[in-house]
């Protein structure tokens, strides 16, 4: 049941990242629509990524109080409906509130399905299980990228009725098929408390006198700044600095950064599951050293003239990126109370989207001002090696977690 559950969230994470990607690939297509300035387009991602952020830890918090699956369901249902709607919209302020209503309903989705593949995924499979399930990430973004080639050919809301239909239509199928994991113990056998003991006071105090926990949120925090500015901003650089069509330029820059990530969540998650097992720290290390190899990709694809070095900088930057996706749950799981679990990424999802949004606004910003984009992403590069320095500071505070706890895949 366990594997069956990480299938079925893996389809539901595709479309997750699909639905809020699409916009990033036809700005040509969609400018032309909706008029509107780079600073206004960057804005679509910013504002739905602050709103999102803002209500992630929220969200978390009612995944741990409440039913994991039912609130999966019902996120998927409301944002493929406003993934449709997307289309739909006449002017730049229509598009805007449907951007924000989206980071609402997309907020209750990975705090809660990371927490339910902890709930089932209790010790030796725990990063592996993740990295499976980010790999739907990988598949959807670079589904995602099809967009600007969809809103050449059959116009700019095409992309966003078939998005939008087929989640409605997933939402309905995984109704009698995903169910909570059994809660009677915690990851040491011992009972835990029932979901409505869970008060968010109680949550929020618990995380934030955790000195792991601050320094896990702020590597998060920076690797959201960096991390979104190349996802919002990647498929512009290479329009206009390899002069490649709208369509082209999206697809290789999403298709090689997701394609090279999912391999990073599979190695990632295997890696650091086999680690563990002679080194408690090697969910954190393992993200560590791809973070201190990402830095200079990421150089390499700001200041290269040639398409080919670009590719390669981003595909390393991807597959090393792929490391923190895969462990960044389990590392939660080893320094935070299990009560708190979804909470607590939703407080870290609050700060990288924030981070993030703000880093994306700040590239639209630059370009209407002249500025090359190419100078925001040596800033990202900056910010990851900052990212591996601060997941060296980490240390476990449960180190039973780290593997051989009871283990529901079996």
């Amino acid at each position: 049941m366990a594997w069956l559950i990480v299938g079925l969230l893996w389809v539901v994470a595709a479309l997750n990242y699909m639905d809020r990607l699409v916009v990033t690939t036809m700005r040509d297509s969609l400018t032309a629509a909706i008029p509107m300035t780079d600073a206004q387009f960057g804005m679509l991602t910013s504002v739905f990524l602050w709103v999102y952020g803002l209500l992630s830890p929220f969200a978390g918090f009612l995944a741990d109080k409440f039913n994991r699956s039912r609130m999966i369901i019902g996120s998927l249902f409301i944002w493929s409906l406003l993934t449709w709607l997307t289309g739909h919209v006449q002017s730049f302020e229509q598009l805007i509130v449907v951007r924000a209503l989206m980071g609402m309903s997309e907020a209750v989705y990975l705090p809660a399905a990371l927490a339910l593949i902890m709930d089932y995924h209790r010790g030796p499979t725990r990063s592996l299980a993740t990295g499976i399930h980010m790999t739907g990430i990988s598949i959807g973004s670079a589904l995602g990228g099809l967009g600007g080639w969809m809103a050449e050919r059959h116009g700019w809301s095409a992309a966003f009725d078939l998005f939008g239909l087929c989640g409605i239509a997933y939402a309905v199928a995984l109704v009698p098929m995903l169910k909570d994991a059994p809660r009677q113990t915690a990851d040491d056998g011992s009972a835990t408390e029932t979901p409505r003991q869970t008060r968010l006071g109680e949550a929020l105090r618990s995380l934030f006198s955790s000195r792991a926990f601050l320094l896990l949120l702020a590597f998060w925090s920076l690797l959201g700044a960096a991390g979104w500015a190349l996802i919002g901003w990647m498929p512009t650089f290479f329009e206009e600095n390899f002069q490649l069509a709208q369509g082209a330029a999206g697809i290789l820059a999403v298709t090689y950064l997701e394609g090279s990530a999912l391999s990073g969540r599979l190695i990632g998650g295997a890696w650091a599951d086999r680690w563990s097992r002679t080194q408690p720290r090697a969910r954190i290390l393992v993200p560590a050293l791809g973070m201190f190899i990402a830095a200079p990709a990421v150089l390499l694809v700001a200041q290269s003239g040639l398409l080919a070095f670009a590719i390669a900088g981003l595909s390393l930057y991807g597959l090393t990126r792929g490391f923190t996706d895969a462990n960044v749950m389990p590392i939660l799981c080893q320094i935070s109370d299990p009560r708190y679990r979804a909470t607590g990424f939703g407080v870290l999802n609050m700060f990288g989207t924030i981070a993030g949004g703000i880093t994306i606004y700040i590239g639209g910003a630059m370009r209407d001002a002249q500025v090359n984009v190419s100078i925001l992403f040596t800033g990202a590069a900056a910010g990851l090696l900052g990212c591996a320095v601060l997941l060296m500071c980490i240390k476990p505070t449960d180190e039973a977690t780290h593997g051989g706890s009871s283990d529901l895949s079996r």
